[in-house]
């Protein structure tokens, strides 16, 4: 039996397509293979299997989804054409906010008994691909703290979480900047390990400014101003910390560093769009981090800042923890937010725990 492959480009929405298969030497079935990954590349190659039947040989270059189709008798261009159009008009109706999916479709025909009721058979599935689950190893790679590593182990096998890195992926391959970068997804992760998670503050989602956002809630990085909530912040602490002075930066990287793990419900975000990934399905990510701090950790202080925040005590056993719940630091709750003591509130409760206090002013 022998083969022959077609190379083409087709569409940027396509990352990969290419499967090569033999047709099985006792039957006369072509199988043509076709996988394609929507929003990467604007290069794949097409490859199809040519068959052999005892009496002549045929072969046939299938070249194209929307593009031209070489065939070597009208009969196989009429069903090439069906066919292509078939798989165009399912393509046009997918779900592009699921991004990325795969496309397997498997045709077989005897080669004696061609004919369009063929092409009516045609299923189109949509199973978990390789490249998604090296995807999610990739995310679950930049978790570099073991403790996390094994605790979210399971959590970063399910489902959703293809879902997600199927949605980033599909977004950065349209040229759509995400925020924080891909390697700082996980930086509270990386920078407060779980066995040394004292303080939990919680956050909405990240900053959605150029160079803001850097995987801690409510912290930008050095060089980049203060956004107004943490101005707040600095003022409050001001009043709170007798020893602390106003830096000139917004990193809160130190306190991360003393065991305040400083979570978003929403690890990623569109540029200059606030809250824009906040149905991807991170919160049912970051609810079952919550749930982890709260069942392998004994006596560590949630400050809940704001109603968003507050929503998340029903997943921290209260028997265990101890829950601060203030005013969110925003402009628009600020007056509230002053004068809470939320600081000196967490580490009397520390104090009392055992544990040693928060040194907050060592920015």
């Amino acid at each position: 039996m022998s083969s022959s492959c077609g190379a083409l480009k087709i569409p940027e929405m396509f990352l990969r397509a290419a499967a090569r298969k033999k047709a099985a030497s006792t039957s006369n079935e072509s199988i043509a293979h076709i996988s394609h990954v929507e929003g990467a590349s604007d290069s794949v190659n097409v490859a199809s299997g040519a068959v052999e039947n005892g009496v002549d040989k045929k072969e046939r270059s299938t070249d194209g989804l929307n593009d031209e189709t070489r065939v070597t008798d009208e009969n196989d261009k009429q069903i090439a054409t069906d066919l292509n159009s078939k798989i165009t008009t399912s393509l046009n109706h997918s779900d592009e906010n699921s991004s990325r999916w795969i496309v397997s479709l498997i045709i077989g025909f005897n080669e004696q008994q061609i004919s369009l009721s063929n092409i009516s058979d045609v299923s189109l599935s949509f199973p978990v691909a390789p490249t998604q689950k090296a995807s999610v190893d990739h995310l679950k790679s930049l978790l570099t703290d073991s403790g996390w590593r094994r605790a979210l182990d399971m959590e970063l096998r399910k489902e959703y979480m293809h879902k997600i890195v199927r949605f980033l992926e599909g977004e950065r391959e349209k040229g759509i900047t995400v925020y924080p970068p891909r390697e700082l997804i996980f930086n509270a992760f990386n920078l407060t390990p779980l066995s040394e998670i004292r303080v939990v503050i919680i956050g909405q989602d990240p900053y959605h400014n150029e160079k803001q956002a850097h995987g801690l809630c409510f912290s930008v990085a050095k060089g980049v101003r203060p956004p107004p909530s943490l101005v707040n912040i600095y003022k409050e602490m001001k009043e709170d910390i007798p020893k602390f002075t106003i830096p000139n930066h917004g990193c809160l990287e130190s306190w991360a560093r003393q065991g305040v793990f400083m979570l978003n419900a929403t690890l990623t975000v569109e540029a200059h769009k606030a809250n824009s990934h906040s149905a991807i399905g991170w919160q049912k990510f970051t609810d079952e981090v919550i749930r982890i701090v709260s069942r392998n950790r004994n006596g560590v202080v949630f400050l809940l800042w704001g109603g968003f925040a507050h929503k998340k005590e029903a997943l921290v056993d209260r028997k265990k923890h101890t829950i601060i719940k203030t005013a969110h630091p925003s402009p628009l709750s600020a007056r509230l937010f002053m004068g809470c003591r939320c600081f000196s509130k967490t580490n009397n409760a520390l104090i009392k725990l055992g544990k040693p206090a928060i040194d907050w002013a060592s920015l």
